[in-house]
């Protein structure tokens, strides 16, 4: 009887096993499997964490705070927070959300939120909030990339003071030959010319001047960003090494596969770290 119910037990445990749906696999640069202990190691010495993400994808999103809390605790204390989502001009009213001044109702009415703020972006807000963190709104405000979509980098120059002040210096350093900006061209196809991409790299280089604006050496300065910006150490990774060399930059990117057993070519070397998930990942929004 006794090793009938060890085979029974044993057969269970290996039908679990088979049955397994894994969330996501975590893979190096390299392309091979790889685990968050590994991960969190990697952020001991870094000065940035680049983290990318799919926008709508929620094992993205629950990993982003799962690591900042993890490196707050257990790597370092002196943390900052900053964010693609929230826009350079909002910054006085993330300031004063932090501080306490009024609650998120009035915070959502007066802020430009992404539709999924609230289950999305607004844990790692409220995080800053409960431990008095630094959080930097890093992004162009959109009216300003608009302006370089439509007609490049010159109405920049037109901005008044206060309107640069949400903005990377110019003139920004400019590279059309970056493989990132010229798959931008080839995958719309057309649509945006030569401005699609410098729209882009004003984001870049805005995000990168702001992060760097923002750290001190000894800080670890989290970054969460559309993956696109940081794949390849190409985007905001170029603009802070064009703006302050000799840093120590953690980037993770982040793919969808049908299959997570092994990461696709085009996806190895993509960051030191590549999270993968379903392809049938539930969306936030």
């Amino acid at each position: 009887m006794e090793k009938k119910w060890i085979y029974l037990l044993t057969v269970l445990v290996s039908f679990s096993f088979i049955s397994d749906k894994p969330a996501y696999e975590l893979f190096n640069e390299k392309g091979k499997k790889t685990n968050y202990k590994k991960l969190l190691k990697a952020t001991e010495e870094a000065d940035i964490i680049l983290f990318g993400e799919l926008h709508n994808n929620p094992i993205n999103h629950w990993l982003q705070l799962e690591l900042t809390k993890d490196v707050h605790q257990q790597i370092n204390q002196d943390i900052v927070l900053g964010a693609e989502m929230f826009e350079a001009d909002d910054q006085m009213i993330i300031n004063e959300y932090l501080s306490g001044k009024y609650d998120y109702k009035t915070f959502a009415k007066e802020m430009k939120l992404w539709p999924n703020n609230k289950t999305d972006y607004q844990p790692l807000m409220d995080y800053a909030l409960k431990y008095q963190l630094g959080f930097i709104a890093t992004n162009i405000p959109r009216r300003y990339a608009n302006m370089v979509y439509k007609d490049g980098f010159g109405p920049l120059n037109s901005l008044t003071d206060k309107g640069r002040q949400f903005i990377a210096p110019l003139p920004i350093a400019y590279d059309k030959d970056l493989p990132g900006y010229q798959k931008m061209v080839e995958m719309a196809g057309g649509h945006g010319g030569e401005n699609l991409p410098k729209a882009q790299a004003i984001k870049d280089a805005t995000m990168a001047h702001f992060i760097l604006k923002n750290w001190k050496k000894g800080q670890t300065f989290i970054h969460y960003n559309g993956t696109y910006h940081s794949n390849n150490f190409e985007g905001i990774s170029w603009y802070l090494n064009q703006e302050k060399g000799g840093l120590k930059i953690v980037t993770i990117a982040a793919v969808e596969q049908d299959k997570l057993d092994s990461l696709s070519a085009e996806s190895i070397g993509i960051a030191d770290f590549v999270i993968c998930t379903p392809s049938t990942m539930t969306k936030t929004h």
